[in-house]
């Protein structure tokens, strides 16, 4: 099943059961009331009329509890590593790693992502997110995918400059970060990924792709994890209770950015690109740059 928080003629914000090409909405307040319910139970309350994609505006799917995101990829932790003239820490294959950054700059789909004035190097990640849907602490990482509602696109949009002065400082990154994350522009439950299970918890054979202006510039896959979304919420619940909205991200697949494929160099984002980030089965995460 497909969730989504759409706003429409009538509603300015409606959690809603994506279909093929049809939206049935839900009578919900929002995406945790339906994460209470249960995605089985959500599903039988939909409305009996229904509207086409092209007459709703789908919004982020939620509002995040808190937003964590890993570092999962090694294809792409050794690009990076090696484009700063380093090896990979030996610290990396010991537990996944994750940084907090900011819920409160949440954009959805089709949103204008605004470009900081406080940088020339903006830049965007291909990932995915898991959504929390059940509180726990000390998780197992084969007992995770319980704990998951589903996943959905993210986009960790970067400031490559400030992120790179403020990881020299050995904190970070933070401003490089907090100005923009874009999700959605659906909730897939894994339920619907079942055929495309690997047998890791949380980590699916499934293709991604970034496009800028139409342009294939990223392509990679869910199952290259080398870190599963169960072990990045094994190693997150250590101690800490996880709640339903907390949402955490993969980190950048490999290939999946611009710094990665230009070692620093650039070209960077421009005013007026659009970024389209594509997960088979989840499908389009598209943005335009402000």
């Amino acid at each position: 099943m497909k969730f989504a928080t759409i706003s429409t003629l009538r509603h300015t914000s409606q959690p809603a059961l994506v279909d093929g090409d049809r939206v049935y909405t839900l009578p919900f307040a929002d995406m945790y009331a339906v994460m209470e319910a249960g995605a089985a139970e959500a599903a039988k309350k939909a409305s009996q009329d229904s509207l086409p994609l092209e007459e709703v505006k789908f919004l982020p799917p939620l509002k995040p509890f808190t937003l964590r995101d890993g570092y999962a990829f090694e294809q792409h932790v050794k690009t990076a590593n090696r484009n700063r003239g380093r090896d990979v820490p030996a610290e990396w294959y010991e537990f996944p790693v994750f940084y907090f950054t900011n819920p409160n700059a949440i954009f959805g789909h089709e949103d204008i992502i605004p470009y900081p004035p406080y940088t020339n190097a903006m830049d965007y990640e291909l990932e995915i997110a898991a959504v929390i849907g059940k509180a726990g602490m000390n998780i197992k990482a084969e007992d995770a995918e319980e704990y998951i509602f589903g996943y959905t696109i993210f986009n960790d949009w970067s400031a490559r400059d400030v992120q790179r002065k403020e990881m020299a400082v050995g904190l970070g990154p933070a401003k490089g970060k907090d100005f923009a994350s874009a999700l959605g522009p659906v909730i897939v439950t894994r339920e619907a990924l079942a055929d495309k299970a690997t047998g890791r918890p949380g980590v699916y054979d499934l293709e991604m792709v970034a496009r800028v202006n139409g342009k294939e510039f990223s392509r990679g896959n869910w199952k290259d994890m080398h870190w599963s979304f169960g072990e990045i919420i094994a190693r997150a619940s250590e101690s800490v209770m996880l709640y339903p909205g907390d949402v955490i991200g993969s980190g950048t697949v490999g290939t999946g950015c611009l710094l990665e494929l230009t070692k620093f160099q650039g070209p960077w984002l421009d005013h007026g690109d659009v970024v389209e980030l594509e997960v088979e089965r989840i499908g389009v995460l598209r943005n335009t740059v402000g």
